[in-house]
C-alpha cells in the first residue's frame, strides 16, 4: 500500500492547524520505513492528580494534536480514541481532526476527581475497544503517564496478555527524568521474550519535565522508532495478519 491514509489536501481542508505536524510525522514515518503503512492509533492519557499542571499548561492537548497528525498518515477515519485514566477509566472519548482544537483540555475539564495511576484499567479499556472494533489492523497505542502504576503486577500481566494481540504500546513519561517513578516503565520495556511474552510489544521514552518543548521531529521519531521491529516480529509470530 502506498501513500498516506489521508493526503495533505484533506488535512489542509479539515485541520489546517495540524499541517506542520502532519508533515513532520510523515518525515519520521519515511525514515523508519513505515510510509504507506496502516495502523489504528490510540491515545491513553494519565488523569491522576499530579498531572494537573500538564493539562493546565497545554502539554496534554499538544500531545493529542501531535498524535492526530501522526494518525492521519496511518488511519483514514480521522479520529483517535482517547482513554483518560486514573484510579479507573475516567472517560473513553474520540478526538477528531475536524474538531481537535482544545478538545482534550475540554474533556478533562468535565471529568471529576483526579485519582491515582492504574495502568491496567486503561490497558483493559484499549484491549476491549480494539476487540470490539473488529479490526484486524495493527494498532499503535500512545500511552502517556507521569508516574508508576498503583498495581505493578496487574500492569505487567496486562502487557504480557496483550502481547498476543496486534497492539504495540508506546509509553511516554512526563516529568523529572531522574524520578524513580519511571523505573517500572523501563523494566516493562525490557520484559523478556519469549519468557514473559511472545514478542516485545512495548517501547518507552521520557519527554521530560517540559514535554511541549520536545521538537515535533524528535517526538515522532520516538513514537514510531520501535514500531517496525514489533510489526516484523508480530507478523512472523502470526499475531499481525493484516
Amino acid at each position: 500500500m502506498t501513500g498516506s491514509a489521508m493526503d495533505l489536501r484533506k488535512i489542509e481542508e479539515t485541520a489546517p492547524a495540524l499541517v506542520s505536524l502532519y508533515k513532520s510525522a510523515g518525515v519520521s514515518l519515511r525514515k523508519h520505513g513505515l510510509e504507506g503503512g496502516r495502523a489504528a492509533v490510540y491515545l491513553v492519557l494519565d488523569y491522576s492528580g499530579s498531572m494537573r499542571p500538564y493539562y493546565e499548561d497545554g502539554s496534554v492537548q499538544a500531545l493529542a494534536d501531535r498524535v492526530l497528525g501522526l494518525s492521519a498518515h496511518l488511519d483514514a477515519d480521522g479520529r483517535v480514541p482517547v482513554v483518560f485514566f486514573s484510579t479507573e477509566v475516567d472517560a473513553l472519548e474520540e478526538v477528531s481532526l475536524a474538531a481537535h482544537a482544545g478538545r482534550v483540555t475540554e474533556i478533562a475539564a468535565g471529568l471529576g476527581h483526579m485519582g491515582k495511576t492504574a495502568y491496567h484499567a486503561a490497558m483493559d479499556a484499549v484491549i476491549d475497544h480494539y476487540l470490539d472494533s473488529g479490526s484486524a489492523a495493527p494498532a499503535l497505542v500512545v500511552f502517556q503517564t507521569d508516574g508508576g502504576p498503583v498495581n505493578k503486577l496487574a500492569a505487567e500481566k496486562y502487557l504480557c496478555k496483550a502481547a498476543r494481540l496486534p497492539l504495540f504500546w508506546q509509553f511516554i513519561g512526563f516529568g523529572n527524568t531522574r524520578s524513580t517513578q519511571f523505573d517500572f516503565l523501563r523494566r516493562l520495556d525490557e520484559l523478556p521474550v519469549p519468557g514473559k511474552r511472545p514478542v516485545d510489544n512495548a517501547g518507552y521514552f521520557h519527554a521530560g519535565a517540559d514535554p511541549g518543548a520536545v521538537a515535533d521531529s524528535v517526538l515522532y521519531d520516538h513514537l514510531v522508532a520501535e514500531f517496525p521491529a514489533w510489526l516484523a516480529a508480530a507478523r512472523a509470530a502470526g499475531i499481525v495478519r493484516a
